[in-house]
């Protein structure tokens, strides 16, 4: 699933895999507006970029959150949140994702 809303703010390089069920968001509710008996669907949206750069895999039902950039050839695990950007030739895993393993370039 690729965000609807802004689905430009979607960058997706040569030799990527995405697998079946992942998301990738490029919006979220702008939560430093929010207070005690506000409702939280007043908050503003906030709109950032999602890039995944060449040789990427994206495992199954991996969610990606807005302003986060996958690195070339970093492979993120399944059911993972990606939370912060990853580097390249990586495996990242969990939620939120942590680097579990590096690669040499």
């Amino acid at each position: 699933i690729i965000d609807d809303s802004r689905p430009d703010l979607v960058e997706i390089g040569s030799n990527v895999w995405v697998t079946s069920g992942c998301q990738i968001l490029c919006h979220q509710r702008d939560l430093s507006y929010y207070k005690v008996g506000k409702p939280v669907m007043d908050c503003p949206l906030i709109y950032s970029k999602v890039i995944i750069k060449d040789g990427a895999h994206i495992g199954i039902g991996a969610i990606l959150m807005p302003g986060v950039t996958i690195g070339e050839g970093a492979i993120i695990g399944a059911g993972s949140v990606v939370t912060k950007s990853i580097p390249a030739y990586c495996v990242a895993v969990g939620s939120p994702a942590k680097v579990i393993r590096t690669f040499s370039i």
